[in-house]
């Protein structure tokens, strides 16, 4: 009888079990599927004989802002690699997302890369009221290329030309706030990661990525240099938050490193958070990414959003 009595009480402890996971999973899946608009992809331009794209993704409650989310990795992108579970915290904190694609290495460099996504905010920022956003707010986001190219706009972005014929060259590519996971932010000094060959030249497995543009320098310094955040950081950079695991070797934690404290020298805002035993990813990135909706709300000012603007 006792026995028969434990063993009831074990399926029943067990069942519990079951039934908290079940629980579990399905509120996971819930928050993960957030209930967005019919999502609408814009063409922004040409490379190559490709159309350049961006999908906008509005939340079921959006806040009037934007978040620019940079589709890379290791330089190479597709209409096919974003899904909205990807950035679930933020549209559920409600952040419209822009996601920008662009032709991959080797096929574009990454010096045409950075004009294509540059290209891509401008036009993001002049059509902005149509994707309900406030044109002076704008976040970016993205890992490790990704995050790369955000360096890049946040340290390089700037107004267009006012000659420009194009009305969407006169814009600026300028970002107001950063959060991105691994960053590249220095070509030149690789430090320990398994892409250096300490032969001075660039990254092994993305030669032809860096290759010279037709009359453009043919020194890796010169090719190099242009392309590093790091050396471009302004007293105007925005405020930047960075998720670095301490176990990376492709992107080790001393690119980050190297930027915060280069930053900080200028007395500019980058946090930089170390993820212990990180890789070049890690499992619970997702749940990484509420943070970066945290950093958007204050450095973006989520609360105003939408609101009328007062004379000065």
């Amino acid at each position: 009888m006792r026995l028969r009595q434990l063993f009831l009480r074990s399926l029943a402890i067990l069942a519990g079990i079951l039934l908290l996971l079940a629980v579990i999973a399905a509120s996971l899946w819930v928050y993960f599927h957030p209930t967005v608009a019919p999502i609408r992809r814009v063409t922004y331009g040409q490379r190559h004989g490709h159309e350049l794209t961006y999908d906008v993704v509005r939340p079921e409650t959006p806040n009037g802002l934007g978040v620019a989310l940079m589709v890379s990795g290791s330089w190479k992108s597709g209409t096919n690699s974003f899904h909205p579970w990807m950035t679930a915290p933020l549209l559920r904190r409600g952040y419209t997302i822009l996601a920008v694609c662009h032709v991959s290495q080797p096929e574009a460099t990454v010096a045409e890369i950075f004009e294509d996504v540059s290209r891509a905010v401008r036009h993001i920022r002049h059509h902005a009221r149509e994707h309900g956003i406030d044109p002076e707010r704008l976040g970016v986001t993205g890992g490790s290329a990704g995050g790369h190219l955000s360096l890049l706009l946040a340290t390089r972005g700037g107004p267009g030309s006012a000659k420009a014929v194009d009305p969407i060259d006169r814009e600026s590519c300028a970002v107001q706030a950063v959060a991105i996971f691994y960053p590249v932010t220095d070509l030149l000094n690789l430090g320990d990661s398994t892409e250096n060959l300490r032969d001075g030249g660039p990254p092994k497995s993305f030669v032809k990525a860096f290759r010279p543009q037709p009359a453009g320098p043919t020194r890796w310094v010169d090719i190099g240099r242009p392309l590093s955040p790091i050396f471009h950081i302004h007293p105007q950079t925005p405020p930047t938050l960075i998720y670095h695991g301490d176990a990376d070797t492709l992107v080790p934690l001393d690119q980050s490193q190297r930027y915060q404290a280069k930053a900080r020298e200028l007395g500019r805002t980058v946090d930089l958070v170390v993820h212990p035993g990180g890789k070049h990813g890690w499992l619970t990135m997702l749940w990484d990414i509420r943070h970066f909706a945290d950093w958007f709300d204050h450095h973006l000012g989520a609360r105003d959003a939408g609101r009328p603007k007062t004379a000065s």
